[in-house]
């Protein structure tokens, strides 16, 4: 069974409104969810701080005290967090090597590539051994 992200559209349509408010910088935050074996179902998601001042036009490091609110609404809902999402300013929704150094086995990996205009694509992807493979988005 391959991976899938389901993403209900209004999610992806807040996620999309918060992207371009966020650029030229990288936005992030956490999607959460339930898991259901290669199934990660989306039910919210949340902004966090970029704490990278110094390269936020292309790098970001969520802010830990954003990622506990997130894990006990989470958790307070019985649910979890599924994984994160973040933009790409003006580059492919392709993972950089910074993102997969960072990123944890089984969680998915939404980048939005986003210009001035408008998000140019979306894409998820999930770790695999040391790469990332990218799966599928269903609403």
């Amino acid at each position: 069974m391959s991976a899938v992200l389901h993403l209900p559209l209004d999610i992806l349509d807040a996620l999309r409104v918060t992207a371009r408010q966020g650029y030229p910088h990288e936005a992030c935050g956490l999607l959460i969810g339930r898991r259901c074996g290669s199934v990660h179902r989306v039910t919210a998601m949340r902004e966090a701080r970029n704490l990278n001042r110094e390269r936020a036009h292309d790098r970001y490091e969520l802010d830990p005290a954003d990622y506990m609110a997130a894990e006990m609404e989470a958790r307070e809902a019985g649910q979890e967090i599924v994984g994160i999402w973040h933009t790409h300013p003006d580059h492919p929704a392709r993972p950089s090597e910074t993102d997969r150094a960072a990123a944890w086995p089984n969680w998915s990996y939404l980048i939005l590539s986003v210009d001035s205009a408008k998000v140019s694509a979306v894409t998820s992807w999930r770790l695999d051994g040391e790469v990332f493979v990218e799966e599928e988005i269903a609403s």
